[in-house]
């Protein structure tokens, strides 16, 4: 009986919580939040007495949402401003949905006042049609205005405006021609391409993975990038890579020698005293202790080792006005090493972390050219980490 008195409870906790969220949303003019709460409130037992606050409440808001829709229509409607077109369109389509959202669960019933729930609902089909019309024409309009003017900000609203208009009026006129030739207006074109300011030769591979941006991702609506041209376009920026300097150190091979020594456990021995006497236990038997002794091994390293390291310049170009805007320096570096050993003496007197290398063996060193590539796959991360941070715009 507690458990179901307990629950009661709850339940009427709940629903007076929402009744004053619901509440709240109606005096602070929030009409349509209120009737969302209450909708939801009354989808489930809504003829019950519990869910009749949630009835007014509807009632009230549906009444003054409306109230207030129509009368901001009226003044739009007579201010006869182009700007309101797209609010009176979507003011229509509030008031129809606002409806359709109450239908489902009609009627509704107020108890105490013997009656049913009044919502006045109107066909909002001819205006919401007239105003989709009005509006469309105002934006492909304007957007045919937009795509004379040579700023490519401009194709880029003219390309928003007509995908508006496709959105809620599909295959508008010629709305979609327009929208290709506007994205292709407002696209800005690079050219990406090297230069090499170094006495090496940069390896031909390495050129063409550093260039190939198509694996970088770095495309997006309004920003393509070429690293090779073509002959039908008008680029508007260049991102050059400057090689500046490539250092390849020698071919090192380094040798060290040291000694390990470890302590290891070798059977057992009776236990003496200072004097060299047996130590007794109580029933005067030799005690008997682990027994250690020491083992060691001289160890001889190889390390081979070989580095090298780039340094580029990364300049972003206005090739329009032929002005450098942006110079961003990078450098990255590859080593190769390579460590082996041999040993004389006890190899487990090592720490078993370094018994590997005594199971590898001299390699041979790459070659410069491999080198260089090798050192531009972390400069290709550093290029891409640069342009993804400084867009043209």
């Amino acid at each position: 009986m507690q458990k179901i008195t307990l629950l009661v409870s709850i339940l009427f906790l709940a629903v007076s919580c929402g009744v004053k969220t619901t509440q709240s949303l109606l005096s602070d003019g929030d009409y349509d939040g209120a009737i969302n709460r209450a909708v939801e409130a009354l989808k489930t037992k809504k003829d019950s007495k519990g869910k009749q606050d949630y009835v007014y409440l509807l009632e009230e808001a549906f009444a003054k949402g409306k109230d207030r829709d129509l009368r901001n229509l009226e003044m739009m409607e007579k201010e006869k401003n182009p700007v309101n077109l797209e609010r009176i369109y979507t003011t229509y389509i509030q008031l129809n949905k606002r409806q359709e959202k109450i239908r489902p669960i009609l009627p509704l019933q107020l108890l105490k006042q013997n009656r049913t729930a009044q919502f006045q609902f109107d066909n909002y089909s001819d205006q919401i049609v007239n105003s989709k019309n009005d509006l469309s024409k105002y934006l492909y309009d304007n957007a045919q205005i937009l795509l004379k003017s040579p700023n490519k900000l401009d194709a880029r609203k003219a390309y928003d405006d007509l995908s508006y208009v496709e959105s809620i009026n599909p295959n508008y006129k010629n709305a979609k021609k327009l929208m290709a030739d506007a994205e292709f207006k407002g696209t800005d074109f690079v050219n990406v391409y090297a230069t090499n300011e170094t006495n090496m030769v940069i390896p031909k591979q390495l050129q063409n993975d550093l260039l190939d941006i198509s694996t970088y991702g770095l495309d997006d609506k309004w920003t393509v990038y070429h690293s090779v041209k073509q002959k039908s376009i008008a680029y508007d920026y260049g991102l050059i890579v400057n090689f500046r300097e490539i250092y390849i150190s020698p071919e090192q091979i380094k040798e060290k020698e040291f000694i390990k020594e470890k302590q290891i456990k070798d059977g057992v021995k009776t236990l003496v005293d200072g004097r060299g006497n047996a130590v007794k236990d109580s029933l005067g038997r030799p005690i008997k202790v682990d027994n250690f002794k020491t083992i060691k091994v001289n160890i001889y390293e190889f390390r081979q080792y070989k580095a090298c390291q780039v340094t580029a310049k990364v300049d972003y170009v206005n090739l329009k006005s032929n002005e450098l805007l942006q110079s961003f320096p990078v450098a990255s570096e590859f080593i190769f090493e390579n460590v082996y050993s041999t040993y004389r003496g006890d190899r487990n007197a090592c720490d078993e972390s370094y018994l590997g290398y005594f199971n590898k063996r001299a390699v041979p060193f790459p070659n410069n050219e491999q080198m260089v590539f090798d050192t531009g796959e972390d400069l290709k991360v550093k290029l891409k980490n640069i342009i993804v941070r400084n867009r043209f715009r």
